[in-house]
């Protein structure tokens, strides 16, 4: 039997109409059947994001050629309607040229936040309001409830499973019109109610790499689309010295080790990229770890406004660490997190920042893209929930 979910949808319409963001992966197909059997008028749609004809075909890579037809036959077996629609253009305009131009910059970007911000919770967003439906469900990992200023977003039951370091951009307003199903299940129990209404994804590998870089490769990806990430330069010591030269500044990643073809004694990390010298440092592992890391385009979902003094919180950066203590201090236009547990290794500029709740911390505060605070102050420019704000 599968289980009934409330999704708490005020002033729904007569057949309680929703729309359902359909992957053809396990979750999204166990969220549209959640759905129905709620008794909901579901509506599937899969958005197809880029051409994968010549891809190599592997198994726990996303969006694999396979899944568009693995959802039509959710769609079909469900007896819900199913729309495919074609975004390829979108997702190249929004997601894949930002993720190319992240690594000319230096920065290690995490597309799936983007791919949730800039085409999932934005332009099916609108798609879901043209139908006239009263939510948009997806089948990420993660809880909503009503609070006193609208819905508020919460980790999900299954920690090991819980998504909200890939959803800390979404915004208020999309929030209030999101439902997330699958929030208080576990994985297991996912996998056993696909079982159970003979789903044939239900064993269905979970997405392991970037949709658009299926084989893994994404030096492969960004050769073609960022030839100027290729130019080469040094590899140089923390005191200048050139140790090497290098085909290109997108080979390299913060913190990384392995593939830097140094014979030196002692184990060497990449601890800095400079895209404007086209220059990558490396160190020993102790010079990776930071203290202050120094955050922009925060999107802020607290019950007060974000101004000006210390916030205690607890933050999460990066996807597999564990949340800790931190202050975020705002000084004029120039917000920064500082670690209560003193240094940190592994912080990229790139990555996210993510805010919880001090007392209560599943509770989800929003958060902040990591940045290198080297950036001159005039030429920078800052949001704090889409209010622009410029240094100078």
């Amino acid at each position: 039997m599968i289980p009934k979910v409330d999704l708490d949808i005020k002033n729904r319409t007569k057949k309680g109409r929703v729309v359902v963001a359909m992957s053809g992966g396990v979750d999204s197909s166990v969220a549209a059947a959640l759905v129905k059997a709620s008794g909901y008028e579901a509506i599937g749609i899969t958005l197809q994001l880029y051409d994968d004809s010549n891809s190599p075909k592997k198994k726990g890579s996303c969006c694999a050629g396979q899944d568009i037809h693995d959802a039509k036959k959710v769609a079909s077996t469900l007896k819900i309607p199913h729309y495919v629609l074609d975004y390829e253009k979108i997702f190249k305009e929004k997601v894949i040229n930002d993720f190319a131009s992240s690594y000319e910059k230096g920065e290690t970007p995490i597309p799936c936040v983007l791919c949730n911000e800039r085409v999932k919770f934005d332009d099916l967003f609108d798609v879901a309001k043209d139908l006239n439906a009263d939510a948009l469900v997806t089948g990420h990992y993660i809880n909503s409830v009503e609070g006193k200023n609208g819905r508020e977003m919460y980790r999900a039951k299954d920690i090991e499973r819980d998504q909200s370091y890939f959803l800390f951009k979404t915004t208020r307003e999309q929030l209030n019109f999101l439902r997330f199903p699958l929030g208080n299940f576990t994985k297991p129990e996912i996998r056993k109610i696909a079982q159970d209404i003979g789903l044939e994804v239900s064993e269905k590998p979970d997405s392991q790499d970037i949709c658009f870089v299926p084989d893994g490769n994404y030096k492969n990806v960004l050769k073609k689309l960022n030839p100027n990430g290729h130019i080469k330069g040094k590899i140089i010591s923390k005191k200048g010295e050139v140790l090497a030269e290098h085909n290109g500044i997108v080979n390299f990643t913060i913190g990384q080790r392995r593939g830097l073809g140094l014979a030196v004694g002692e184990p060497l990390y990449v601890i800095d990229i400079n895209p404007a010298s086209y220059e990558v440092t490396v160190g020993t592992k102790d010079d990776l770890k930071k203290e202050t890391i120094y955050i922009k385009d925060i999107n802020w979902l607290g019950d007060d406004q974000f101004s000006n003094k210390i916030r205690k919180v607890k933050v999460k950066v990066g996807s597999t660490l564990d949340l800790e203590n931190a202050d975020i201090i705002t000084e004029g236009n120039n917000i920064s997190v500082k670690l209560e547990s003193g240094l940190k290794e592994g912080i990229s500029p790139g990555q996210a920042c993510v805010f919880y709740d001090i007392q209560n911390s599943s509770r989800v505060l929003g958060g902040g893209w990591i940045y290198d605070n080297r950036l001159p102050w005039h030429l920078a420019i800052y949001s704090i929930n889409g209010w622009i704000l410029m240094a100078g």
